[in-house]
């Protein structure tokens, strides 16, 4: 049990280097269980969410080690086929596991996912590519067991683009027999990042970065090295906290096709943002203009992972902003704990919002309801000259390496407490 003091007030700012992405290293390391063999990962974030991952792999006899941002995982001696319950229910992205388990053996059991309860996010999708591709599914009382009787290339399409299910279809068609071609794939820039790992282990996928994806089933990989594209969330977090504290913000490492959904947004609300040098400089802007609609969507769409942050951006502006959330029916729950910051927003739908930016946010004890929503908690407390109270941090720390360090190197006054559960 642990919560952030947040004295704001200060300029956020600075230089800023950022490690790989969480969406990008977690199906990687899912990944390493299908060369039978050592793959070495650099750029690989030191948060939460990778360590649980590390245990998941270990469980199954894989042997892993983690130093200084890089993971060498040898999975060559991996021999147990069902997933520790305990490991999947605190990680809702240790389903993508899944995949690569039953590409490896004939047989996974895995227990249903946990996570953020930032809504239902079903696994029939991930279940519909198995089965198309062979796998024979049984459910029973909250587990999931997958055989393979054969595995056999064939036709995936998705009815909606799901990024794990597009992720679990991958992994497992890889040693498929045969081409597999999934249509209505998801095109995040992570799916790409997972393709460029997997053929520089022998694997045959094409398209990642479009809505259709063709994998041509080999029957061995190999060792592979790799390096983890920047995380794109973390970076538009660290940039919306200097654009809110007005400071400039120079960041060392991005992918501008991957920022640009995120770039736009804020250029809209006034912020200057140029490339250079393989790096990015963000000007905060002399006042926060109100966004007339923020709607989530796939990408190329604006994240689902920046709608909270952009949200606590949206509560000093100078007019109103609505926010459509499409992705997951649950993301709204930070509104409440802004709302006890002292920020006016209303509900339209259960998933539209309203925001009426006001002058300023005032101080209160709140807590962090999820990964981004714990984010955007903390954009707001920055802007707050008077201490504010984040607990459950827990949730924060899945997702942003030493956040408190970060944002201290930038300028910040906060503070880590660790406490002790009674």
């Amino acid at each position: 049990m642990s919560k952030y003091i947040i004295k704001g007030g200060n300029k956020i700012e600075g230089k800023l280097s950022i490690r790989g992405a969480k969406n990008a290293i977690l199906p990687i390391m899912a990944a390493t269980i299908l060369n039978e063999s050592v793959s070495i990962i650099h750029n690989v974030p030191d948060i939460s969410d990778v360590h649980f991952m590390i245990k998941i792999l270990e469980s199954i006899g894989c042997k892993v080690s983690y130093s200084d941002g890089t993971l060498i995982v040898d999975s060559s001696f991996a021999d147990q086929v069902e997933i520790e319950e305990c490991y999947v229910r605190k990680m809702r992205s240790s389903i993508i596991i899944m995949g690569a388990m039953i590409g490896r053996f004939d047989y996974t059991k895995i227990s249903y996912p946990g996570g953020c309860a930032i809504g239902s996010r079903p696994i029939d999708l991930h279940l519909k590519a198995l089965k198309k591709l062979g796998i024979r599914i049984e459910e029973d009382e909250g587990f999931i067991k997958c055989y393979k009787d054969s595995l056999e290339g064939n036709i995936i399409n998705f009815e909606f683009p799901s990024v794990g299910a597009t992720e679990n279809a991958i992994l497992a068609a890889v040693k498929a027999t045969g081409i597999t071609k999934i249509y209505n794939a998801a095109r995040e820039p992570e799916i790409e990042d997972l393709q460029n790992f997997l053929n520089k282990m022998g694997a045959k996928v094409k398209g990642a970065g479009t809505n259709y994806i063709e994998i041509e089933g080999v029957k061995k990989l190999r060792r592979v090295e790799h390096d983890v594209i920047p995380d794109r969330i973390a970076i538009g977090t660290y940039m919306i906290a200097s654009a809110l504290t007005n400071g400039k913000l120079e960041v060392d490492n991005v992918v501008i096709s991957h920022m640009e959904p995120i770039s736009d947004k804020l250029r809209s609300a006034g912020c200057e943002i140029e490339y250079k040098n393989g790096g990015l400089l963000l000007k905060p802007p002399s006042k926060i203009k109100s966004i007339d609609l923020v709607r989530t969507s796939p990408h190329p769409g604006f994240p689902t992972d920046m709608q909270a942050q952009l949200m606590t951006f949206m509560t000093l502006s100078d007019g109103i902003s609505v926010f459509h959330e499409t992705i997951f029916e649950n993301r709204f729950m930070h509104c409440a704990e802004l709302t006890r910051l002292g920020a006016n927003i209303k509900y339209i739908t259960e998933n539209i919002c309203m925001i009426k930016g006001v002058e300023k946010l005032r101080s209160a004890k709140v807590k962090s309801p999820d990964l981004r929503g714990g984010a955007a908690l903390v954009l707001a407390a920055l802007t707050i000259p008077q201490e504010t109270e984040i607990s459950n941090i827990y949730h924060i720390e899945r997702g942003y390496e030493n956040i408190e360090d970060i944002l201290t190197r930038l300028g910040a006054n906060i503070l880590k407490i660790e406490e002790i559960e009674k």
